[in-house]
C-alpha cells in the first residue's frame, strides 16, 4: 500500500462504527468512511470535541452539524496551501491520501532536470495540478466544473503559485483530449482521477465503468515519446488494483514500454497504527 504520511496539518485520529475522526489544521472533523465496518471504543478525545460531524441519512445523502467551524480555512502540504470548506457530500475539497501520489510524480518532474509538460485531468481543486507546478512542470488543468477551477486557483495564490505555467480550463475531459490529438498536442505525463459518476459542463454523462477503458486508450495518443509517467486513481470500489494495472499495461506499456505498478492508498490512523484504505492508484514509468 502507498501510504500518505507526510502531513503535518491532517490525520485521522481514530475510527470507529462507519466514521473516521479528523483533524485538518485546528478543527477536528468526523465524517463517514465505508471502509471503516468495525467498532472500537470511542477514547479518543476528540469525538467529544469536534468542530463539525457530517451524517450520513438512510437515502444515501446526509447533512453537516456545526459546532464551531469557520466556513472557510487553510491547510498546508509542504510547499503548498489548501482552501477547504466543508460541502455537499461530506467533502472538504481536498483528498490527503493523494499526497503519496503528489510526491511520486514532483521527484520524477525534478529528476528528469528538463521542461515537463504535465496534463491532470478531472482535476478538482488542483492538489497534482499544484504539486506538478512546484516541481518545476508546465500543466494543464482540466475540470468541468468552473467552480471547481476557480476554487484550484484560490488554492494556486495561496501556495505562490499564481504565476506559474498553469493552463486553467473548464472543459469536459473528454472532448478536450479528442481536440488535443487533432492539434497534435503531446504531454510527458498525465494524471488523471476519474468519477465514478459525472457529467460535463454541457450535461455530457461519465460514468466510469463504461468509459474509464476507451478513455485510457484515447488519451495515451497525447503522451509523448520520451514521456515520464502516467497516474490514475480510482475511488470506485469495482476498480480495484489489479483492473487499473491490467487497463495500464494493456494500454501503455506493450506501446511505451516501461512497467505499470498499481496498489491500494491509505492513511495511518493515530490511534491504532492501522492504515486507513482510499481507494486505489496505478503508476506507470519508464
Amino acid at each position: 500500500m502507498w501510504i500518505a504520511d507526510k502531513w503535518k496539518d491532517y490525520e485521522v485520529l481514530d475510527t470507529s462504527d462507519g466514521e473516521k475522526l479528523e483533524r485538518w489544521g485546528n478543527y477536528i472533523l468526523i465524517r463517514p468512511d465505508p471502509q471503516v465496518i468495525w467498532s472500537t471504543p470511542h477514547n479518543h478525545a476528540g469525538w467529544k470535541r469536534k468542530n463539525a460531524h457530517y451524517h450520513r441519512n438512510a437515502k444515501g445523502g446526509g447533512e453537516w452539524q456545526f459546532f464551531d467551524l469557520p466556513d472557510e480555512w487553510t491547510v498546508s502540504y509542504k510547499e503548498l496551501s489548501f482552501h477547504l470548506k466543508p460541502f455537499s457530500f461530506k467533502h472538504t475539497g481536498l483528498f490527503p491520501e493523494q499526497a503519496t501520489n503528489w510526491d511520486w510524480f514532483s521527484e520524477k518532474i525534478k529528476q528528469s532536470k528538463r521542461p515537463v509538460k504535465i496534463l491532470n485531468l478531472f482535476a478538482y481543486t488542483g492538489g497534482a495540478t499544484l504539486s506538478a507546478a512546484a516541481a518545476g512542470a508546465h500543466v494543464t488543468h482540466v475540470d468541468a466544473s468552473k467552480g471547481m477551477v476557480n476554487w484550484a486557483k484560490e488554492n494556486a495564490f495561496s501556495s505562490g503559485l499564481s504565476n506559474a505555467p498553469i493552463r486553467w480550463l473548464v472543459d469536459d475531459c473528454v472532448k478536450f483530449v479528442e481536440r488535443e490529438i487533432r492539434r497534435g498536442s503531446r504531454y510527458d505525463g498525465i494524471i488523471m482521477d476519474p468519477p465514478s459518476y459525472g457529467r460535463g459542463p454541457k450535461g455530457e454523462i461519465w460514468k466510469i465503468e463504461e468509459s474509464v477503458w476507451s478513455f485510457i486508450q484515447l488519451t495515451t495518443q497525447l503522451l509523448s515519446d520520451d514521456a515520464l509517467f502516467f497516474l490514475i486513481n480510482s475511488y470506485t470500489t469495482g476498480l480495484q488494483p489489479a483492473v487499473l494495472s491490467y487497463m495500464i499495461n494493456t494500454a501503455i506499456c506493450k506501446r511505451f514500454g516501461g512497467y505499470a505498478e498499481a496498489s491500494e492508498i491509505g492513511l495511518p490512523v493515530q490511534s491504532t497504527g492501522l492504515i486507513l484504505p482510499c481507494g486505489a492508484s496505478c503508476r506507470w514509468e519508464k
